[in-house]
């Protein structure tokens, strides 16, 4: 009798992160594997919440809770996701109990015996602690493999000690363009973030591999060069949400959605086809007051309709203020446009017909779903890979216009004036390139369709991999 392959899930302790690693979960366990999700205490709700209908269908999804050192490494109790820290300075404390997590980890995996773990960028250390017990690490990155090869040629060359604008070296495809101001802080100068950037780079080639959330076509220039050049092992297996359909609820992948599921689409379906622009900045990105009020101003200059996502803060005299021109602007806009404020179903939403454009952070996991959706994007990178994730969308694959952010800065953003946000929002929505840009993204929603059905690229990706660990299981078993 065959042994089932059992696999275990490690995600960092964000949103941004989280999700898709319960997508990755949920789609290994419809391949008939068992899988465990790692979660801490404050996450563990919320994971079980979504993997319930995929339990419910047959398929095998656990989650295991990990006691979170948070008191152990001088953080308050409880504070157990990136969410919850206090203020930036208090981050290193929390990566501080993220390492500590090396114990209560390995006693898990005494406990339960998976055949492999997968686990964030965030953790390199685990890679040791899986060799402890004999059992493949695999990374699972949550960015795009073009970004991951520009990082590494920026960290392996480091052209930007010499020149302020440089050309990534030795990097395939067109030139592609960056300046320092683009680069992370902890890439520019010496932090305590640099060790832990420098050794999850270092683990992707010390692991068994990486599990890369994009499909083979997309990219394939810079999938090729992943794996030849770096000498990366690399399964591209995504759009993942896109083979997860059916099985998970798309409105209960992230937070709890701060607007009705059916009020928002219903307000959608009463606009035209490819005429509404959607905002959203991610889970994490924080602009100043003043930026959100160019951003209104730049929308209602555009005359396009829209659904603007607000992040929602505490409590305070100055949300109590920007409370109030809010709601002026909606009053004013009421009919045009419609303002959610905290959490959206985004993937509802870029699913819509209606929706002709998006306005993104460039996280990845925004990115891929707005290609999934065949939606044109406008990018406004504001920190971590995101950047890069603008190269890649703007001048490779050509689907989007930037808005004009040329500064990395952590949360807040570079600042943007109205009148280049009203330009952009116009280009992409009815300028002369917009039909253009929307068929390109046409097609590679049609190609990520491809890629995750029978005989698909990364289709193909996931079932080689899966094959290779279980073989290895059994020769562990024996």
């Amino acid at each position: 009798m065959t042994q089932q392959l059992h696999i275990f899930f490690f995600p960092f302790m964000a949103h941004g992160h989280t999700i898709p690693f319960i997508d990755l979960a949920i789609l290994f366990a419809t391949k008939g594997v068992k899988s465990t999700i790692i979660a801490t205490p404050s996450n563990a709700p919320h994971i079980k919440k979504v993997t319930q209908k995929a339990n419910k269908l047959g398929y095998q999804i656990d989650t295991l809770v990990i006691k979170f050192p948070a008191v152990e490494a001088g953080l308050p109790d409880g504070c157990d996701d990136i969410d919850k820290v206090p203020s930036p300075d208090m981050m290193p404390k929390f990566f501080l109990a993220v390492k500590m997590l090396k114990q209560p980890l390995s006693d898990l995996l005494k406990q339960h015996c998976p055949h492999c773990l997968v686990a964030d960028m965030f953790f390199p250390w685990t890679t040791e602690v899986a060799a402890m017990f004999k059992i493949p690490r695999i990374v699972f990155h949550g960015t795009c493999v073009f970004s991951l090869s520009a990082m590494e040629h920026v960290r392996l060359y480091q052209p930007h000690k010499s020149k302020e604008t440089f050309t990534i070296p030795n990097f395939p495809g067109d030139d592609i363009k960056m300046t320092t101001a683009e680069l992370q802080d902890y890439v520019r100068q010496e932090t305590w973030r640099t060790k832990l950037f420098n050794d999850s780079k270092e683990t992707e080639s010390e692991c068994f591999g990486v599990i890369v959330n994009s499909f083979y076509e997309l990219e394939s220039v810079y999938a090729d060069h992943y794996t030849d050049f770096l000498g990366r092992r690399a399964w591209h297996v995504g759009p993942i949400s896109l083979s997860t359909k059916g099985v998970i609820d798309k409105a209960e992948r992230g937070k709890q959605s701060s607007i009705e599921e059916h009020e928002c689409l219903k307000w959608l379906q009463s606009k035209d086809r490819n005429s509404v622009v959607y905002i959203c900045f991610g889970s994490t990105t924080n602009f100043v007051d003043s930026q959100l009020m160019e951003i209104a101003k730049g929308l209602e200059a555009s005359g396009q309709q829209f659904v603007w996502v607000v992040r929602k803060e505490k409590e305070s005299n100055d949300e109590k203020g920007k409370e109030n021109w809010l709601l002026e602007f909606e009053k004013r806009m009421e009919g045009k446009g419609l303002v959610i404020r905290g959490w959206a179903p985004q993937v509802l939403i870029l699913e819509n017909e209606a929706i002709g454009g998006f306005v993104t952070h460039c996280g990845w996991n925004s990115i891929l779903e707005s290609v999934t959706a065949g939606v044109p994007v406008i990018t406004w990178p504001v920190a971590a890979e995101q950047f890069y994730n603008e190269k890649l969308s703007v001048e490779v694959l050509k689907i989007g216009v930037g808005v004009g952010a040329r500064k990395w800065k952590r949360l807040v953003g570079d600042f943007v004036k109205s009148e280049a946000i009203e330009k952009a929002v116009k280009e992409i929505m009815v300028g002369e390139k917009a039909m253009e840009m929307r068929y390109r993204a046409k097609r590679f929603a049609d190609m990520a369709k491809k890629a995750v059905e029978d005989g698909g690229s990364s289709e193909s990706h996931l079932n080689a991999l899966i094959g290779e660990l279980s073989s290895i299981a059994m020769k562990t078993c024996k």
